[in-house]
């Protein structure tokens, strides 16, 4: 495998793992319970295994870094940043602690 390969690889755990706390947050702070769970779905898709999971099963694939992933990647961003307040549910989140 190459380098080029390796470095999308790790941006889309990365990715996916921020998106998952993301959905977290929504789900367990503030009023979004269902919008949280939505966005841990969302999540999935920037998970390796489950990429090919989804392929065994549909025969279709999300590709590496295709312009789907991307385009999911801004929704998630501008869902959680815009409607779903997450500076406000983080806040939420860290007067519990």
């Amino acid at each position: 495998m190459n380098d080029k390969s390796n470095v999308w690889k790790i941006i889309s755990w990365v990715f996916g793992i921020v998106a998952f706390a993301i959905g977290v947050v929504n789900t367990f702070w503030g009023n979004d319970s269902v919008f949280g769970i939505f966005i841990i779905l969302l999540s999935f898709a920037y998970f390796l295994p489950v990429n090919v999971i989804i392929k065994k099963i549909t025969g279709f694939s999300i590709p590496g870094m295709g312009i789907l992933k991307i385009i999911l990647g801004v929704f998630i961003i501008w869902a959680a940043l815009g409607v779903g307040e997450l500076f406000y549910k983080i806040e939420l989140m860290m007067l519990d602690f």
